[in-house]
């Protein structure tokens, strides 16, 4: 399955995957409203097998054939902080 890959320039690391290259269609007006403006940065094939970073290529691929599209947002930023107290509570 063949797929066009683009990011917001709104967002960081948020990825749009859809089906064709500039094809938004699938792609509720909402999202790309505060996707903004997509950027291409890749046409790739997706296999079962094949690495894709964050995203699993299986649930990429479901995503793609079911609604016309993926979107990959970035995980949540870690909390150090939070996790040096636990470890400092687990210490004692």
């Amino acid at each position: 399955m063949l797929c066009a890959v683009y990011k917001s320039r709104k967002k960081a690391e948020t990825y749009l995957f859809v089906e064709r290259r500039e094809d938004f269609s699938r792609v509720p007006e909402p999202l790309m409203a505060v996707f903004g403006r997509p950027e291409l940065v890749l046409m790739t094939k997706l296999a079962p097998g094949k690495s894709l970073g964050l995203a699993e290529v299986g649930k990429v691929m479901e995503a793609l054939t079911t609604q016309g599209f993926y979107l990959q947002v970035p995980p949540p930023p870690e909390n150090l902080l939070e996790q040096h107290k636990a470890s400092l509570k687990k210490s004692f």
